[in-house]
């Protein structure tokens, strides 16, 4: 096997959970090869870097090898090398973290003064 449809292998090393979202990714621009978008039926090759937008999630990586079928997650680094910049896990890891407030049990909801102090400091109004 010499070449691999690009959606097929991004289902393959289980980047998105089914095929036809990877191909929907493809047609939405979400994935780049030397920052050019892919259409899913473009032929993958080894050596190849991908870069693939998942979420928020900026992910780049390096066919190592292709294949056919979907592998167990294990397996996945035979596949692929990923060389996603370690600022950009901590860009999401720091998003997810400030994306809601704690509050102890029992405090209740938050009052209108609470709320608009908490939008302030998110960046709000």
């Amino acid at each position: 096997m010499e070449e691999v449809r690009i959606d097929k292998y991004l289902w393959s090393v289980r980047l998105y959970k089914t095929r036809s979202l990877a191909a929907e990714a493809c047609k939405e621009g979400k994935v780049l090869f030397n920052g050019q978008p892919l259409k899913p039926s473009k032929e993958v090759k080894l050596g190849d870097e991908i870069e693939v937008v998942i979420d928020q999630l900026h992910k780049k990586i390096k066919v190592i090898a292709l294949l056919a079928n979907r592998v167990g997650a294990k397996e996945v680094a035979k596949y692929m090398q990923d060389m996603t910049p370690q600022q950009e896990y901590q860009r999401i890891e720091d998003a997810r973290h400030f994306a809601f407030e704690k509050r102890d049990r029992g405090q209740g909801r938050p009052t209108k003064k609470e709320r608009r102090s908490i939008e302030v400091f998110k960046g709000g109004k």
